[in-house]
């Protein structure tokens, strides 16, 4: 039988959200107005990421959720090593209470390049998120506890760290990856736990076998992942080789993980993921000539998914 909480929260995210790296890129009056957007478009989650030198996660999210109504705001993901366990959990349990059911807590051991530049030594990620899920749990607060309380996720690609999430969170949020990824996720995790996928895409009315073009919008997202060692290795349970992790990826790897095409296509990788067990797909437009969230692409997809996922 399904958790209440999971049972509401897949009700309330409902099968399609947004993935916004681009809301680190602008300012405050840009922000507020593109978020606004994404909610009229009938997006019902907004995922956002926590680079070493963006916005910090905790304040972001609180501003992402002031200018908004209705629209679930997850920090996907929150660097465990940018603060510690009980800032963490104080500042998500304010966030909790000031909106109620509105916020997410995505929380991720982050990787061997980003950990060293906060001045860190990165190592044994599994073992690090196991204590400091413990202290969280620990974590003492002064004010009323958030009815209902903090609501968590993990960041989690391989077998120990998919069965974590399912263990002490609500569920996983793999990024960079297959939709043979969420398969695998999903028959790790069982049928209880939630699973979110990031889909980034690139709408294109034309697109060929080996069309430049799809490379001009791609390659600066790839080789940003193709760097970190847990991307790779996940890769490589899936058949992925070092010959496709060089430079930029090869031109396989980026259909694999990017989706391009017309909306309909696009909608097709979605659907794809949802038949391999993601429960909600927030998807990301990669789309390079501008430094906004988007919102182009994303108005032009929104009717295709609503109407694929109504």
């Amino acid at each position: 039988m399904a958790s209440p909480a999971r049972s509401r929260l897949r009700d309330e995210l409902g099968p399609v959200g947004v993935w916004s790296g681009a809301l680190n890129l602008l300012p405050a009056a840009e922000a507020r107005e593109a978020v606004a957007a994404i909610e009229r478009l009938g997006y019902r989650g907004l995922w956002f990421p926590e680079p070493v030198a963006g916005k910090e996660a905790l304040t972001h999210a609180a501003l992402l959720l002031a200018w908004t109504e209705r629209i679930t705001v997850a920090a996907a993901i929150a660097n465990i090593w940018a603060r510690d366990a009980i800032a963490m959990a104080n500042a998500a349990r304010a966030l909790s209470d000031a909106y109620p059911e509105r916020f997410l807590l995505g929380l991720g051991a982050s990787n061997e390049v980003s950990v060293p530049a906060r001045g860190h030594e990165f190592g044994r990620p599994l073992s690090r998120m196991r204590s400091y899920l413990d202290e969280f749990d620990e974590a003492p607060y002064l004010a009323p506890e958030p009815a209902p309380p903090v609501r968590r996720f993990l960041a989690a690609l391989g077998p120990k760290m998919l069965a974590l999430a399912g263990e002490r969170s609500l569920g996983a949020h793999p990024y960079f990856v297959p939709v043979e990824h969420t398969a695998f996720a999903r028959e790790v995790l069982g049928p209880d736990p939630l699973l979110v996928v990031a889909q980034p895409f690139v709408l294109m009315d034309s697109v060929g076998p080996d069309d430049a073009a799809v490379r001009r919008h791609t390659d600066t997202h790839m080789s940003f992942y193709l760097a970190r060692e847990p991307y790779r290795r996940n890769l490589r349970r899936f058949g992925w080789t070092d010959a496709d992790f060089e430079g930029a990826g090869s031109d396989a790897l980026h259909r694999a993980i990017v989706a391009f095409g017309d909306a309909e296509q696009v909608a097709e990788r979605v659907r794809a993921h949802l038949d391999a067990g993601a429960d909600h797909v927030c998807v990301q437009p990669l789309h390079a000539e501008a430094a906004d969230p988007r919102l182009a692409a994303l108005r032009r997809l929104a009717p295709v998914l609503m109407e694929m996922t109504a």
